[in-house]
């Protein structure tokens, strides 16, 4: 057998199928809680991972940026190793998009207090590969599974290697192998996603900073130096948007991702393609990355990438985690996010069923609460690239989408809710709960976005806005990290929507008084949102008040009333 830390065995606690990041990662957080755990790793490439060119997905955010540094304790490796990421940051169109200072800026001037990294995935999965080794884990190099039996008694994994076929014995069975998803066609659990978006991407040997893309100095120091090249960066117009990424080995990571109702993946599906279209759609990021074409290390794509799941994890000893699963979209950076979220339910289940425990209710719930996390995050990208020529919706949407992420899911992580069953009993368990509640609320602001579409025609230049000038989004980010008994998380939680919904009306009288003149004091119900004339002015007693501050805020993201670049 070709182990890579020569061990070998015939039974495990725990197969893992698939040693990528999700794989990896679980295998380092179930070593975390129970050190003699037996684990065995069957990764289907029989050689190392290239740096630099190997997989998508080098940018993390806040939850799955803590996930790695605090769950799994990987602080020391990600700061020396790898780049320290300076948020999100997005170029909108303009009427010149040959020069970037036309162009509306999106992003933060400063330094974010939760951290978050830009990953270099060749050199840190090798890194963790390393690491669970020597914590006692075997991985499996050139193995191909061929087949799993799922029993009462144990599990059995069939898989080739070195020409020759092997079994191995297993109490928990997990499927970490990306889009393989071995389990999810054994059983029968594939589900469509309706979201048809196609991504391409490549990298490029050397560092790229887009702060040399001009020479006006007030444009080039108006953030401080580096901040720009570590964020990222979005360029977009409707239907697509492009990233540019740094990478810790120095080299930098270069994608396109678009909706084939708008650019076909026949424009894209080739380096050569690529570029004719980047001239066509990006002319200043063709201008600055066609010469660079010499450098070129590699060019992959994905057609259609997401994908949903009808199961999770079940109580008779399997789960599948990462892209087995499911997977949305890249466009928040969301991949180790969910990662980590995955990860923690499945080691929570596998732990406690190992130490006796019956875990029929809690697999359920947790996999009732997944299930329930993905739906609500849907509509957040489903048919909403047609809007990303909008400027102005899409900087409402951007900080929205970042306002229910760092007040829900992010502070819920970081608190251990979602393993806590009291909490999303809490959340989840009745219609009027809060987690139904945030799926809700959030469905109508999406919908609210959509409707918006056809009435905002303005193209905006030379204006930069940053989310933490808005007095809610900087709480909401600051208070990530914050600890909470769970009777106080709760209520954290119940104040975090009260500040929501008091967003969201104020968003809607601005843009119900922009298309139907409605008057700018109106009560509205957030949860009744809806542009349709019928419904512009809500029941009194059922609507929210007008709150001067969140108007304050709010008013900071409409264009209109900025008059230059500030």
């Amino acid at each position: 057998m070709n182990h890579v830390n020569g061990n070998s065995e015939s039974k495990y606690d725990v197969v893992i199928l698939g040693g990528g990041l999700a794989g990896l990662t679980l295998s380092l957080q179930l070593r975390k809680s129970r050190p003699e755990i037996s684990i065995l790793i069957l990764e289907m490439r029989n050689h190392p991972a290239t740096v630099a060119g190997h997989k998508v997905g080098e940018s993390t955010v806040e939850l799955g940026s803590h996930y790695l540094r605090e769950v799994l304790n990987l602080k020391e490796h990600l700061e020396e190793f790898q780049l320290p990421k300076h948020g999100l940051r997005f170029f909108f169109k303009s009427h010149n998009k040959e020069d970037i200072t036309s162009r509306v800026e999106l992003g933060p001037r400063e330094r974010l207090l939760t951290p978050s990294h830009q990953i270099d995935r060749g050199t840190f999965e090798n890194f963790l590969s390393q690491k669970t080794q020597e914590q006692g884990t075997v991985m499996t190099l050139g193995a191909r599974v061929k087949g799993v039996t799922l029993s009462d008694d144990g599990h059995t994994v069939l898989y080739m290697n070195q020409g020759m076929e092997k079994t191995v014995q297993a109490r928990w069975v997990v499927d970490a192998s990306s889009r393989g998803s071995i389990l999810k066609k054994k059983l029968g659990f594939q589900k469509p996603m309706e979201h048809h978006v196609n991504a391409v991407w490549y990298r490029l040997k050397g560092v790229i900073d887009i702060d040399d893309w001009s020479e006006d100095q007030k444009w080039r120091t108006f953030l401080k130096p580096g901040l720009r090249y570590l964020s990222t960066v979005h360029f977009m117009d409707k239907g697509y948007w492009l990233w540019v990424i740094p990478l810790g080995s120095g080299n930098t990571s270069i994608g396109i991702v678009a909706d084939p109702a708008v650019h076909s993946f026949d424009e894209i599906n080739t380096y050569e393609k690529a570029l004719t279209w980047m001239a066509k759609h990006e002319p200043l990021c063709h201008k600055m990355l066609e010469p660079k074409s010499k450098d070129l290390i590699d060019f992959l794509f994905l057609k259609h990438y997401a994908h949903d799941t009808g199961r999770l994890y079940s109580d008779e000893r399997w789960g599948v985690t990462g892209e087995a699963g499911a997977f949305l979209d890249p466009l928040y950076s969301p991949g180790t996010d969910f990662i980590g979220l995955n990860n923690s339910w499945l080691s929570d289940l596998i732990l406690r069923e190992l130490n006796g425990e019956d875990i029929s209710v809690r697999a359920t719930v947790f996999e009732q609460s997944h299930l329930a996390l993905l739906e609500n995050w849907i509509p957040v990208y489903q048919d909403k690239y047609l809007l990303m020529g909008n400027t102005q919706i899409m900087v409402i949407k951007i900080f929205w989408d970042w306002a229910t992420y760092w007040s829900v899911p992010a502070l819920l992580f970081t608190n251990h809710g979602f393993t806590d069953i009291k909490i999303l009993k809490e959340l989840f368990s009745t219609p009027t709960g809060l987690g139904r509640k945030f799926g809700e609320l959030s469905k109508r602001m999406q919908d609210l976005f959509s409707a918006w579409q056809p009435y905002d025609t303005e193209i905006f230049s030379n204006r930069y806005i940053d989310p933490l000038d808005l007095d809610y989004l900087k709480d909401f980010q600051h208070g990530i990290t914050t600890q909470y008994e769970t009777k106080d998380l709760i209520e954290k939680i119940r104040q975090n929507m009260i500040i929501l919904e008091k967003v969201a009306a104020e968003i809607f009288r601005h843009v119900s008084a922009q298309v139907h003149n409605t008057p700018m004091d109106l009560k509205v119900d957030p949860y009744a949102i809806c542009l349709e004339k019928k419904s512009d002015k809500m029941p009194e007693t059922e609507g929210i008040d007008v709150d001067m501050d969140i108007r304050k805020d709010v008013m900071k993201m409409w264009f209109y009333k900025k008059k230059q670049y500030a």
